[in-house]
This record gives structure tokens, C-alpha cells and sequence, in this order.
């Protein structure tokens, strides 16, 4: 059984089960199947994981589901959620925003804290710049103003450091081509290859805690997902003019030794945003729910704590 419900004006097709009950659900939204998962108790937050294409798994915060309810959807063209006609094309932000609505619609609660994490990071601001009405407060967790050769360069600048730190490291040579490897990835055998091998990097001191997270490595999945529209324009970002009118409560999150999103993104990200708090994880990388998780989640509860009082 199930009813039919509009966002925007277009149908969104719901099932009867109570759309935030622990475990995994499917709505679909457009035609297309939306896949999400339920875990924790309190406040709700929607957890948009990044990529763009990487599995949901990585995202789990079991430390964070003691004070919220997590919402974690697995954004389409990832994982058991539907792919576009057009895929791996015309994943934009904007389309992601959309589904990410329909979703908060289909909740049923008044109002959701958004955490979007990476390129869920970027997607969350445009959405909360777009669509701020049913939205409690905001968490960039290794987000970034912007896309496109700026940004690509300051990664590059971070690796070359990260390439210094462990210089003569038997694994840092599988790292470094990696990177190489991203601009011919192709399809998701290749994709989930190319995040395995970078994956050391992305952490504060993979190697020195190999043990607890190449688990994680080896298990990491991933989609191809191109980062062009259906007529094959880059969907480039630059928010920077843009986020000054965001009034939403923002917490920007980030961990001292990330690579693709570092400190500077974080920083600059809280001078734009009126009123926004910054958070630096000095023990982490890119994954500081999974390098410091009792720190990341007291961060992120009292956070939203205080958002929720405020609204």
C-alpha cells in the first residue's frame, strides 16, 4: 500500500511503513527508487554522504545515533538506489537537492537538521541556500566554497606535504598513482579501485592505525558517477558570492590533516557564513566520525542541541 504525496508540485510516491522507523526504506521519487536508512533516536538528522558515488557505509556514525536520529540516504546512482537514463551524467547538485527535498517531505517531520559530508557537503549548501524552510541547522563536514582548479590545486599542494610525511613508505606509491588514475576512471570496477587506493591519504595516520581501518578499505565501494550534467557540462561550484544570505545555524566541521577538503575550505567557508562555528578535529583527516568519533559526535549533538533550542 502506499499514498501519493507532491513536492514542488510533482508526485512523490510514498509506502504505508512509518517513513522513519530504524532499518531500510525505499521511496520513490520521479521514477526513480530512492533507497535510505534509519538508525539512532532523537532529532533528525539526513546524513548526504559524498563521492559523488560513493557507497553510504563509509558514512555510518554509530557514535552520533546515540543522540540523533540519523537518516542516511544512499544518493541516486549509488548503492541500491536508481540510476538517471542519463547516468553517469546529469547527477548535478540541483539534482541531488531535489531528491534530497522530496526525502525531507517524505520524513513527515517539520523541520530536519541536513549534515552533508564531502561532495554531500556541497550538495547540503546548495540546498540549504535553495530550499532553507524545512531545515533546522546545517553541517558541512569537509565541505569547500568552491570547485574547479582553485580547489584542485590546494588538494594537490596537501598531498604533496601528505607525500613528504611518508616519504619512503612501502604503501605510498599505490596512493600517489591513484591520483593519477582519477582522471580515467570509467566505470565502478575502476571508480571503487581508484578510492580504495587513495583512501590512506584521507586519513590523519592511516598507516599507524592500519589495523582499524583498512576494514574499511577493503570493503569501500563505489559508483561512477561523472560530474557532468545530461549535456555534459561540468557541474562546476562556486557558492562564495552566494553564502552570505545563508541565516540557517551552520556548523562548519573539519579534521586538521584532510587532503580534498582541508582547513582552508573550512575556514573560509565560516568567514562567509554569517554567524557560523568552526570546528577543527586535530587528530583527523577527511573521516573525523571515524578517527575521533566520541569528539565528532559531541561536536555535532551539541550543535544541534542548540539548534533545536534556538528554532
Amino acid at each position: 500500500m502506499s499514498i501519493d504525496t507532491c513536492w514542488n508540485g510533482d508526485p512523490v510516491t510514498i509506502p504505508s511503513i512509518h517513513p522513519l522507523s530504524d532499518g531500510t526504506h525505499t521511496v520513490e521519487i520521479d521514477g526513480v527508487a530512492q533507497r535510505y536508512h534509519v538508525h539512532g533516536a532523537g532529532p533528525v538528522c539526513v546524513a548526504h554522504s559524498g563521492g559523488p558515488g560513493i557507497a553510504w557505509e563509509y558514512l555510518r556514525m554509530p557514535e552520533l545515533e546515540r543522540h540523533l536520529t540519523v537518516v542516511y540516504p544512499e544518493p541516486i546512482g549509488t548503492g541500491a538506489s536508481g540510476r538517471l537514463p542519463s547516468h553517469p551524467h546529469g547527477y548535478t547538485r540541483a539534482r541531488y537537492s531535489r531528491f534530497l527535498g522530496a526525502l525531507i517531505e517524505h520524513l513527515g517531520v517539520p523541520e530536519v537538521h541536513l549534515l552533508g559530508h564531502s561532495h554531500g557537503g556541497f550538495v547540503v549548501q546548495y540546498h540549504a541556500l535553495h530550499h532553507p524552510e524545512r531545515i533546522a541547522g546545517v553541517i558541512l563536514y569537509e565541505s569547500a566554497p568552491v570547485t574547479g582548479p582553485e580547489h584542485v590545486a590546494e588538494a594537490m599542494r596537501l598531498v604533496g606535504l601528505f607525500a613528504e610525511r611518508h616519504a619512503g613508505h612501502p604503501g605510498l606509491p599505490e596512493v600517489l598513482a591513484a591520483f593519477q588514475e582519477i582522471p580515467g576512471i570509467c566505470d565502478d570496477a575502476r571508480m571503487t579501485a581508484v578510492a580504495r587506493g587513495l583512501l590512506p591519504a584521507y586519513f590523519a595516520d592511516y598507516w599507524g592505525r592500519e589495523d582499524e581501518f583498512s576494514p574499511l578499505r577493503a570493503s569501500l565501494t563505489a559508483a561512477h558517477i561523472s560530474g557532468l550534467d545530461e549535456d555534459l557540462t561540468p557541474d562546476l561550484i562556486d557558492d562564495r558570492a552566494a553564502l552570505g544570505s545563508l541565516s540557517l545555524p551552520v556548523l562548519v566541521l573539519v579534521g586538521r590533516s584532510d587532503v580534498i577538503c582541508g582547513v582552508r575550505w573550512a575556514e573560509e567557508l565560516q568567514r562567509l557564513i554569517p554567524g557560523s562555528e568552526l570546528l577543527i578535529l586535530e587528530g583527523s583527516g577527511h573521516f573525523g566520525h571515524i578517527e575521533e568519533p566520541e569528539a565528532f559526535a559531541h561536536g555535532v549533538g551539541r550543535f544541534v542541541t542548540a539548534a533545536t533550542a534556538r528554532a
